[in-house]
């Protein structure tokens, strides 16, 4: 081993050892990676260094000598000769992929592509867009200088004037230096010269009373003239603004004539109150009185002899009335007359009684069966005592059942009425019902009320038809009493799905039901032309006939339906 020498400047005028040849790097070695290692001379830690052509490596902890870079590019030939030679490289295999990626193009071999990509054709060249006026007034060139390419310094020739500046170094002012610091200081602009600065201010003046400016001489007399003169001058001027307005005002109503209506209101015939100026006078108020009460209720004339028919609970009280009970009439007019009972019907609540008058008014009986739901019809009574109260209404409904009554051992009243919304209350009862041609067409009886105490009208009022009026009152005028067709059963309303009427619950022994096979048990559902459907159509089906009269009847038995000839007897 040769030695070793420390000093640098003998190390760098030594001669250069001989380079090693591409046969001695081996055929794997890249000449920048071997003279990387000669140059360094450096040695990867962790690794032995083995001098060339001795198979004993060199220690590591001996101290290497450091050289500059001159001894670096040419080493002593012994500093060489402890240099191993340049280990082989590994290179592994490239990936396809990457190469595909990150490799030179084909047939290009340097860094640089050997050719230039094409020049776009004049048309497809892309402008730049104008730049706006605002910019290019503000940052463009002057106009006509073309040729200026950066703006003058301010000063040398050919420069732009320049603005005078905002604030000089002579008269410096705070509020148009930007640099100026934020102080408090006087207002910005100037005020106005005070011609009154120095005069001395005079205090205020205490307020005076009224005591002390009439009384106290602190006001000159003549300004308390002046002010009194202002004020009766003030109140002058309101008087005669007050007088000019009354005047006025009194020529605005002093010869004023109100326009006065023609008397005569147009009142066609067949309106109700042309209707209830022709029936009025015909119909009468009824007081019944009695050691132990009475009562009211209505009636019509229906004779010239004096007959008034109404209802028989109106002249009985319902049956409380004795012999002894008086009756009175009340005409429109006021006139009073007693009148006596001819005769009643308690089965249809019809009665007949006669006064002596002279010349009364009467009213005419009309045909009930014309009457069509809808038709318009009038109520005149006294209800509630109110007497000569006329009412409108229409129609309801027709062949109506009512039953009512059967107090006191009486029979139940029974009949076949007229439903209609007129209105009617206690004291309507014996009315007429009229019609639009003011003929009679009902007989005023009854009412529903909605209960709970409740005795007024809600529209629900019944009337006993009048050709059923005109001929009960005939029988009762004529004879005195009335006599209805009778079937001799006494019958219960039933509904079922296969059967609907009247159910016999039992019959009279040789009456006209037993006689005809009708036997308890059967369900009447018809008796001439009128279908039944409960106990109360049947009533007045049978009493729309006369006594002795052969009807058919139509009855369910055993769930056969048969027709049986009944003819009716009297009650």
């Amino acid at each position: 081993m040769s030695e070793h020498n420390p000093d640098p400047t003998q190390a760098a005028n030594t001669s250069a050892p001989p380079q090693p040849t591409a046969a001695d790097r081996g055929p794997g070695a890249s000449p920048d990676s071997e003279a990387t290692q000669v140059v360094d001379g450096a040695v990867p830690s962790g690794q032995q260094t083995v001098p060339a052509g001795s198979t004993h490596p060199v220690d590591p902890t001996v101290t290497q000598p450091v050289l500059d870079r001159d001894a670096r590019l040419d080493p002593p030939a012994t500093d060489y000769q402890q240099r191993v030679g340049p280990r082989p490289l590994d290179r592994p295999a490239v990936d396809p992929s990457a190469a595909a990626v990150f490799g030179r193009p084909a047939g290009v071999d340097g860094a640089f592509s050997p050719t230039a990509p094409a020049p776009a054709p004049l048309g497809n060249l892309t402008s730049t867009p104008p730049p706006p006026e605002s910019l290019s007034s503000a940052f463009g060139r002057p106009p006509g200088d073309s040729a200026v390419v950066l703006q003058r310094p301010p000063g040398l020739p050919g420069a732009a004037p320049q603005d005078d500046p905002m604030w000089t170094e002579d008269g410096f002012d705070p509020w148009r230096d930007p640099a100026a610091g934020a102080v408090i200081g006087p207002p910005a602009l100037d005020r106005e010269p005070d011609d009154t600065k120095g005069a001395a201010k005079r205090p205020p003046g205490g307020q005076l009373s009224l005591t002390e400016v009439l009384f106290g001489r602190r006001v000159k007399p003549l300004a308390l003239g002046i002010l009194g003169l202002v004020a009766l001058l003030i109140g002058a001027v309101g008087g005669l603004v007050g007088w000019v307005v009354a005047r006025g005002g009194d020529a605005l109503t002093s010869d004023v004539t109100l326009a006065q209506a023609e008397a005569g209101k147009e009142r066609p015939a067949g309106s109700v109150s042309d209707i209830a100026a022709r029936v009025r006078p015909a119909v009468v108020s009824i007081e019944v009185r009695m050691e132990q009460g009475g009562g009211t209720g209505s009636g019509v004339l229906i004779d010239g002899a004096g007959y008034i028919v109404t209802n028989w609970h109106v002249v009985t009280l319902e049956g409380r009335a004795d012999d002894k009970a008086k009756i009175t009439t009340v005409f429109t007019d006021g006139t009073r007359a007693e009148a006596k009972l001819v005769g009643t019907d308690p089965k249809t609540d019809l009665a007949v009684i006669k006064v002596a008058v002279t010349n009364p008014t009467v009213l005419q009986f009309g045909n009930s069966d014309d009457l069509k739901v809808g038709d318009a019809v009038i109520a005149v009574g006294s209800p509630l005592g109110l007497t000569d109260t006329v009412t409108e209404g229409i129609v309801s409904a027709l062949h109506r059942p009512v039953v009512a009554g059967g107090d006191n051992g009486q029979a139940p009243i029974t009949y076949d009425a007229i439903q209609t919304d007129a209105s009617i209350n206690q004291g309507n009862s014996g009315g007429p019902l009229v019609d639009s041609t003011g003929a009679l067409v009902g007989i005023n009886s009854a009412i529903r009320s909605s209960g709970s105490g409740n005795t007024g009208s809600v529209g629900l009022g019944f009337a006993i038809p009048s050709n059923d009026a005109k001929r009960i009152s005939e029988m009762i005028i004529r004879d005195g009493k009335v006599k209805h067709a009778d079937l001799g059963a006494n019958v219960r309303s039933v509904s079922a799905e296969t059967a609907e009427g009247a159910q016999v619950v039992n019959v009279t022994e040789g009456g006209a039901a037993s006689r005809a096979g009708i036997a308890e048990g059967d369900v009447i559902r018809k008796l001439g032309d009128r279908q039944v459907r409960n106990a109360a159509e049947l009533t007045v089906a049978v009493r729309s006939h006369q006594p002795g009269q052969t009807v058919p009847v139509v009855l369910a038995r055993q769930g056969q339906e048969l027709t049986i000839q009944v003819t009716l007897q009297s009650d």
